[in-house]
């Protein structure tokens, strides 16, 4: 979860690595650092706070250096402050490490390292990767920095994404990966890595992406890998273009990351349903999926799996797949699913979602699916991902670069691709064309509407602001509504601090309403279906008891009904959760705002989770 920069070529380092920690910051903001060769000798700067801190560090020592390696950390072990964040170096100075990942036999290796005279002056287990670096380069004068990594790492349990730097041989770094994310930059007669591609576009889009096991040695001027077991040679990697620039993570107007990229979400759909709606059969194209008419029949259940928004959005995409393929359908966390020794179905299509495509949780999912045989395809917004290269099918998001840590339009375009699939499971199934052709309809009309609720943004604000204050609210759900519920109290809790729950309305009355009271808000879903007199009838009993309530809806409610409504374009009744979710993500967002939060960043949260 941390972010990882590191550089070698003709440049200065410095910028290089600071302006790649600066865009990488959304991976973790407890503290930052860099190391750089100079002259011979490591200099080593870091700080507890932000990538400004550091920066303002640098600016005093004006130091020059055309190697070196860099962190935003995300504390797991230790907690954030000067000494803890990296990069880590032996007692001679000699070599440093960044490190994202948990190495699981830290104490035992450091138990061993003490006895061995090391003294330690962190609380890390990064600290003690540097310290058996060391001692293997220390071994022999001709060993490698290459062969004292492999060596070091064969003693490790856990994961990691890692650089290392060695002082006496600066003309060289030494990367490895083990289900913590790499990719290397080439450039001319310059290399570059980082735990994600947003540190390296504003120098370079061709990108080598390292599969679990590999280990890299780089210079200016190539790179060679091979495997940490058995030594296999796999230099012949294929560079891949990244589809995106530098200015696709610049702010322009917007204040912030968040807001930038809910107002970015039209265009997202727009590039979700792009060439994929089939007009003239009703029907959606998904080439990616790669499964023919007769293989999509003979699945018997789709399953989605997911953390935290993704597994919400899996929600959302059963309730569609069940709707109009009439398949069973489900969602259940990632995080939970391999613990259980899951029951693999091979006549269940599996679906991994995640943003990154690099969710330890998901991704651990997706290998036990694979080891018993499941059927797994991948729903993720990047291309060269772990999780969309372990499945090797699926769907890509075409949500575009998301960088504030609260997902908005990577969650929408989940939802959308999940219509999408679930129009073509029900186009070979028994939904008719004249039903299909009413939800590719609804899809391609899902632009304009999101950019209806957007235009309401103020009133949407003036809402937040009137109950910001408020320490606990409540939001329900009924059916469709349930899992746009579960997503928009996410949304509240993670960028504004404020305790939210979601419960399902049915239930409300079986515990929860002892809970109502005048300063304790509720926000109710109400979609145009079957159940409004339902759902009316739930704001009326919270209103019984004196319990304020914001009614989102589609519907024609009674004017009066509830405190305060937000309106919300009436859609084909499968598409309406999509549209639900946008005027949820505003009032959480301005909610935050008027309670000074800091919204790209919240406490305790980092944008991709790459360790359990």
């Amino acid at each position: 979860m941390c972010g990882i920069v590191g550089y070698i070529g003709k440049r200065d380092a410095t910028p290089v690595l600071v302006e790649g920690l600066h865009r990488l910051e959304y991976r973790g903001y407890d503290s930052a650092g860099v190391a750089v060769v100079h002259r011979g000798r490591l200099q080593v700067t870091k700080t507890a706070g932000r990538v400004q801190d550091l920066r303002d560090k640098l600016d005093a020592k004006q130091t020059k250096a055309t190697v070196g390696i860099g962190h935003t950390r995300w504390a797991t072990h230790g907690e954030p402050n000067d000494t803890n964040a990296h990069p880590h170096t032996d007692t001679q100075h000699r070599v440093a490490v960044v490190h994202n990942g948990i190495i699981e036999n830290a104490e035992a290796l450091r138990a061993q390292l003490i006895a061995d005279g090391v003294k330690f002056v962190t609380d890390t287990d990064t600290e003690c990767l540097a310290h058996m670096v060391a001692q293997e380069l220390a071994e022999s004068d001709d060993r490698s920095l290459e062969e004292a990594v492999i060596a070091t790492l064969r003693r490790v349990e856990g994961t990691y994404g890692l650089v290392v730097l060695d002082t006496k041989d600066p003309d060289q770094l030494v990367v490895a990966r083990n289900g913590s994310p790499i990719v290397l930059g080439l450039g001319e007669s310059e290399m570059f890595v980082a735990s994600d591609v947003a540190a390296l576009v504003r120098y370079t889009r061709q990108v080598i992406y390292l599969e679990d096991g590999e280990v890299a040695t780089i210079k200016a001027t190539d790179f060679h890998t091979t495997t940490l077991v058995g030594g296999a040679d796999n230099s012949i990697k294929t560079p891949m273009t990244v589809d995106a620039d530098a200015d696709d993570y610049e702010l322009g107007a917007y204040s912030d990351y968040m807001r930038k990229e809910i107002h970015e979400q039209p265009d997202a759909i727009r590039r979700a349903v792009m060439g994929r709606l089939d007009e003239r059969f009703a029907t959606a194209k998904l080439g990616g999926v790669n499964l023919d008419a007769r293989e999509l029949r003979n699945i018997k259940r789709v399953k989605f799996l997911g953390c935290g928004s993704a597994y919400y959005a899996g929600q959302m995409g059963a309730a569609l797949v069940e709707e109009l393929a009439r398949i069973p359908a489900d969602a259940e966390p990632a995080s939970e699913f391999r613990y259980r020794s899951p029951v693999v179905d091979p006549d269940t299509l599996y679906v991994a979602v995640s943003q990154s495509g690099e969710t330890s949780d998901t991704l651990m999912a997706v290998q036990e699916l694979k080891r018993k045989g499941g059927q797994v395809m991948g729903a993720v917004n990047v291309v060269g991902s772990a999780i969309g290269r372990e499945c090797g099918h699926g769907i890509f998001l075409h949500a575009g670069p998301e960088v504030a840590v609260a997902s908005t339009k990577a969650l929408t375009n989940m939802a959308v691709s999940f219509s999408l699939l679930a129009l073509l499971l029900g186009r070979v199934r028994d939904l008719s064309a004249a039903n299909g052709g009413r939800v590719v309809g609804g899809l391609r009309n899902l632009p304009s509407q999101v950019t209806g609720i957007l235009n309401a943004e103020e009133e949407i604000a003036a809402i937040a602001h009137r109950f910001a204050q408020a320490e606990h609210m409540f939001f329900i759900g009924r059916v469709r509504g349930w899992p746009v519920a579960r997503e928009g109290a996410q949304k509240l809790k993670e960028i504004s601090y404020v305790h939210a729950e979601a419960y399902q309305a049915g239930e409300l009355k079986h515990g929860p309403l002892a809970l109502i009271q005048p300063d304790m808000p509720s926000v109710v879903i109400i979609p145009s279906d079957d159940l409004i007199a339902k759902n009316i009838s739930t704001i009326e009993q919270i209103k019984a008891r004196g319990g304020p309530v914001i009614a989102l809806t589609s519907a024609a409610i009674p004017d009066g009904l509830a405190d305060a409504t937000i309106r919300v374009p009436r859609a084909e009744p499968e598409l309406e959760p999509i549209l639900f979710n946008v005027p949820l993500q505003l009032l959480a967002y301005h909610a935050a705002a008027k309670l000074g939060r800091d919204i790209d960043k919240p406490r305790n949260l980092a944008k991709s989770v790459t360790v359990e």
